[in-house]
């Protein structure tokens, strides 16, 4: 099964599958983090399921035993509870029965409805946006690709990590001006000898590599490392490259860098002594003031635009809008929901009075606007610039 990532969010919308089952549970953590209250999580679980079969029994009775007989196959799956992280997400249809776990919680929802509710999976898929980090000295690099949750070492074939690959050998025997890579520990990045070969860690231990601060050639490297991440990395990707290095270091790139993904925040430091978790926690803070710095946009460009009547923060005016893909950017409240449901066709509304599996007319504005293309962003309330729940700029 594929990574829910905001790819995943859109097949799953593009499907016609109706009725489509939705659940999410929040795990409930032990001390330490351990999963002492798997019972519970059991009983909530299958109290979700049980609401669910209620609804497809009175509604699709077509459907609900091939339905209710995979939620329970999912409720018996020890193996998959024992490794539940934070939440627990389950869509199921007549046509497929997707269950994740998720490394974060989700908030507790059941609904049965003619498509999937996707606003908290696609607030998960927006926080692991994925994003590459490349560690910079004036003798060797690291490349790493990750997001919020993981990051690992990248191999990418073609991309010289250390200044002897990209500049040319040197003497094996170190001499005055020159040193060896000492043994490193396994726990640290660079804990793999091997240069491009060891999938992101750092020459090792036997391999010369000259001294950081007398070395002539350091330029000569960035302009080579740079011309190789953008041809084999970042051009491919279009993912954002986050720096990391000491100041000197990062203001050296920076000067011959031609890469138009380079994030403006870096990560200030001196990795090679950092491990790969202590990477990934700075990464993060600066690719999250990233994010949030392209969230303050969005926000005066609505002020902006609802000034001049290119946007709104009306429910029944945004689905119309989104109906017909005049609706380029879609800002939508992750906590707030509004019962009922939207035709997706004609951007009608059509509330409810919240009873129990209803949906939810944010999460459908969502699906209208992913159907037609625009950029939807679930964030929290503090990141709104409306008490609606949401924030639609027109296409024109």
């Amino acid at each position: 099964m594929r990574t829910p990532d905001t790819g995943y969010v859109s097949t799953v919308l593009a499907a016609s599958e109706a009725p489509c089952v939705s659940i999410y549970l929040p795990i409930r953590r032990g001390p330490g983090g351990s999963n002492g209250n798997g019972q519970a999580d059991l009983a909530r679980f299958r109290d979700l399921s049980q609401q669910a079969e209620e609804v497809l029994t009175k509604a699709h009775p077509g459907a609900a035993r091939g339905i209710a007989d995979q939620l329970h196959q999912l409720r018996d799956d020890d193996e998959f509870w024992r490794g539940a992280l934070g939440g627990v997400v389950v869509l199921a249809s007549p046509a497929r029965f997707d269950a994740f776990t998720l490394p974060r919680a989700v908030p507790e929802h059941v609904e049965v409805g003619e498509s999937f509710h996707v606003k908290p999976l696609l607030r998960y898929a927006q926080s692991a946006e994925p994003f590459h980090v490349l560690g910079v000295s004036k003798e060797r690099v690291a490349l790493f690709r990750g997001n919020r949750y993981v990051l690992t070492p990248l191999h990418a074939p073609g991309v010289q990590l250390t200044i002897t690959e990209a500049l040319g050998p040197i003497s094996d025997t170190p001499t005055p001006g020159l040193h060896a890579a000492g043994p490193e520990s396994t726990t640290r990045p660079n804990a793999r000898a091997g240069g491009a070969d060891s999938h992101g860690h750092l020459v090792g231990q036997g391999q010369a590599v000259r001294k950081i601060d007398t070395h002539p050639d350091a330029e000569r490297f960035f302009r080579e490392v740079d011309r190789q991440i953008i041809q084999r990395v970042s051009e491919p990707s279009g993912l954002p490259l986050i720096l990391l290095g000491i100041d000197e270091n990062l203001a050296a790139f920076r000067q011959v860098t031609k890469n138009r993904f380079i994030t403006p925040e870096a990560v200030h430091g001196d990795w090679t002594k950092w491990t790969l978790h202590e990477i990934r926690e700075a990464a993060w803070k600066a690719f999250e003031k990233h994010y949030l710095d392209r969230l303050a946009r969005i926000r005066e460009d609505f002020g902006t635009a609802a000034a001049h009547k290119r946007g709104t923060a009306d429910l029944a005016e945004a689905a119309k809008a989104a109906a017909v893909g005049r609706v380029g950017v879609l800002l939508i409240d992750a906590d707030r929901k509004e019962p009922g449901t939207i035709d997706l066709t004609t951007g009608a509304l059509h509330p409810t009075d919240g009873k129990p599996c209803a949906g939810d007319m944010l999460d459908d504005l969502a699906e209208l606007g992913l159907k037609t293309k625009a950029m939807v962003v679930v964030t929290t309330p503090d990141q709104m610039p409306t008490q609606t729940g949401l924030a639609a700029i027109y296409r024109y």
